[in-house]
């Protein structure tokens, strides 16, 4: 399994070739506000490890492993997200709230939340009576 450190970089790796069709050092550098020599380093441990194939000053490109790992990052982080939002959290705060507890939580966790998330979304009624609940409890 991948470092927290390594799937932040996997992670952004995989939006910038989704966004852009490619991922260089220096993008990667600035998405991650780090220096191009540190990821050139963590881009040669995630070669190392299978997740990206690196060529010096060719760029890179994610192997399969990598693929799946990065579209599974992405998910998680989307869905968690989604969990903040269907229960209220203000948008301001989502991004770093989500960056906070992204890679504390376990697989089968994540797997919860989804079915949280789905519960919710079902029926809407059901957010309404939580937004009942949260108002109350902000009054007392």
């Amino acid at each position: 399994m991948p470092t927290p450190s390594m799937e932040d970089y996997i992670e952004q790796i995989f939006i910038l070739i989704e966004q852009k069709g490619y991922a260089r050092v220096v993008d990667i550098a600035e998405a991650l506000s780090v220096h191009p020599s540190s990821v050139t380093k963590m881009v040669q441990k995630l070669d190392k490890d299978q997740f990206v194939v690196y060529e010096k000053y060719r760029g890179l490109v994610l192997t399969p492993k990598g693929f799946k790992t990065g579209k599974r990052l992405v998910d998680r982080h989307e869905l968690l997200e989604q969990l903040l939002k269907v229960i209220g959290v203000k948008d301001e705060n989502i991004y770093n709230d989500v960056e906070g507890i992204e890679h504390h939580l376990s697989w089968d966790a994540i797997d919860r939340i989804g079915d949280l998330v789905q519960f919710f979304e079902e029926d809407k009624s059901r957010v309404q009576e939580l937004r009942a609940i949260q108002k109350q409890n902000d009054e007392d």
